[in-house]
């Protein structure tokens, strides 16, 4: 495994001295107008573009995409994500079988509510940056099923992915006729991933659970490093009614002798969290003490930030994506990495300043505050839960100076409508509600009548199909004059966003 080189002295020709060098040429501006721009043009010294869409499209060869479809429809035909018995007896049991994958390379699990992907990818364009191989499984997917397992940034190939289920199906079959349950959709995929990562072979492996912690079927593997993202009300009918519950439940990941991230916790949920690190002797750095965000300013493109990690401070990091929210997702990815290495804990010094600032300004996080089209701006963001809701609309306030912002919304049923709904409320001027094609997806009427209750009559449209939605959306931003600076927020669902993603011709 690479090591990470520590940080050394650049002299004044290196890319750390340039953002002075841009804010210090414009000093007859007004100071923020010069650290922004200072920001946009140091994002291409530090890192270069940032990626390219990491959102594959369907396979261009006919007979791969036919098979793909094949492959999707038999996944499909599985316990879905939101049917579940609470156990990790049969992924365990598919592990067995297939010689137990996931213990072939290190990981580093994560948990929370909300910011799992997005720390996620941080986590592993950090680790790439350090010439380590990475898997990442994520989910749930914002186009395409192969996007839930990547190797080294890249949604895992399509030929790879039909070809690793074909591997995995006849273990899967056979723990199937020897349990009450069959595996699910999830618990296949995530036997997949690790296959897949096992097959790669990678380095370490950044995975999210799907829900929970103890029984999710992810967690068959024993990480060194468990993160905790932000932890709010969501699936509370199978996770619990209060933060202290969920994170009784998100808990089950910390695995003797690890180093536990947490990020910055409502109290109740924080006490949970440390009372389990002290019975499995686990080591916890927390968000605010250990490391954090020291400062942040918006840049062109997403924001500038000064972090402080479990090995000192890091300044002058460009990240591509807006909000506070992503900047302390950051500090939480950063800190990951950071014990992943032994730093703070083992060893007393800093990564390579420009490895880091490198990662940072190459990552992406699709669906998450993305422009998609400009005149009028259109942004999609995947918040489905209130916390993610009010991180939402405080980040495209920010981010974005529009003079009228039009929503485009649709949830799916098993969610807080009524809170997700209040948090966009004083940010929206009018709603267009809608539906995705799921059967998941709550019914337009039925959340138009919530809507109506939050937002009043006249600024509510009912759109049942999301084009038409679309279109209403952006004809009402329209209705501005051009210089108006109107936009449109589609939101409420991550099927929604990728849906809207493919209509947009993102795809």
């Amino acid at each position: 495994m690479s090591e990470p080189r520590p940080s050394d002295r650049h002299d004044a020709s290196e890319p750390d001295d340039t953002f002075e060098e841009i804010v210090g040429e414009e000093t007859q501006r007004d100071p923020d107008l010069a650290v922004i721009e200072a920001g946009s043009r140091t994002l291409r010294t530090y890192g270069g573009a940032p990626q390219a869409d990491v959102v594959p499209a369907r396979p261009a060869d006919p007979e791969t995409d036919k098979a793909l479809r094949a492959v999707e429809q038999e996944l499909a035909g599985r316990w879905g994500e939101t049917k579940l018995e609470p156990s990790v007896t049969r992924i365990a049991a598919l592990m067995d079988v297939l010689g137990e994958p996931q213990r072939a390379y290190p990981s580093i699990h994560i948990t929370g509510t909300n910011g799992k992907t997005s720390t996620a990818r941080m986590i592993e364009a950090l680790l790439n940056a350090f010439e380590l191989r990475t898997g990442r499984y994520t989910s749930p997917h914002v186009q395409s099923i192969t996007e839930r397992i990547s190797l080294d940034g890249a949604p895992i190939a399509p030929e790879r992915f039909i070809e690793t289920y074909g591997d995995v199906k006849p273990y899967v079959e056979m723990v199937d006729a020897q349990q009450p349950y069959q595996l699910s959709f999830f618990e296949v995929l995530t036997g997949m991933a690790y296959v897949a990562f096992a097959d790669a072979p990678v380095d370490v492996a950044v995975v999210e659970v799907g829900m929970g912690g103890t029984w999710d079927a992810t967690n068959v593997i024993d990480s060194t490093v468990a993160v905790v993202t932000p932890i709010s009300l969501d699936h509370t009918d199978r996770l619990g009614a209060t933060p202290a519950e969920i994170a009784g439940e998100k808990s089950g990941i910390i695995k003797e002798g690890a180093t536990v991230i947490l990020a910055q916790q409502p109290v109740d949920a924080a006490q949970v969290m440390l009372k389990k690190a002290v019975e499995v002797d686990a080591t916890v750095a927390r968000e605010g003490m250990e490391f954090g965000v020291t400062s942040r300013e918006v840049a062109v493109g997403g924001q500038l930030l000064t972090l402080r990690g479990l090995g000192g401070e890091y300044e002058e990091i460009f990240l591509p994506l807006y909000g506070a929210h992503q900047a302390h997702n950051a500090a939480v990815a950063l800190a990951a990495v950071e014990a992943f290495f032994g730093i703070g804990a083992e060893q007393a010094r800093s990564l390579d300043i420009d490895a880091i600032r490198k990662a940072f300004a190459s990552v992406v996080s699709p669906g998450r505050l993305e422009v998609v089209r400009s005149s009028p701006t259109v942004v999609l963001d995947a918040a489905h839960n209130p916390a993610g809701a009010r991180a939402a609309a405080d980040g495209i306030s920010e981010a974005f100076s529009f003079s009228r912002l039009i929503g485009v919304v649709g949830t799916s049923g098993d969610k807080d409508v009524r809170g997700l709904l209040e948090a966009f409320e004083p940010i929206f001027a009018e709603i267009v509600v809608t539906q995705n094609s799921t059967d998941r997806a709550l019914d337009a009427d039925e959340l138009a009548a919530i809507a109506v209750e939050v937002f009043g009559d006249d600024r509510v449209q009912v759109e049942p199909r999301l084009d038409d939605a679309l279109e209403a959306a952006i004809t009402l931003a329209e209705e501005e004059d051009e210089y108006a600076g109107a936009g449109v927020l589609v939101t409420g669902s991550v099927i929604t966003v990728g849906e809207a993603r493919l209509l947009l011709g993102r795809g």
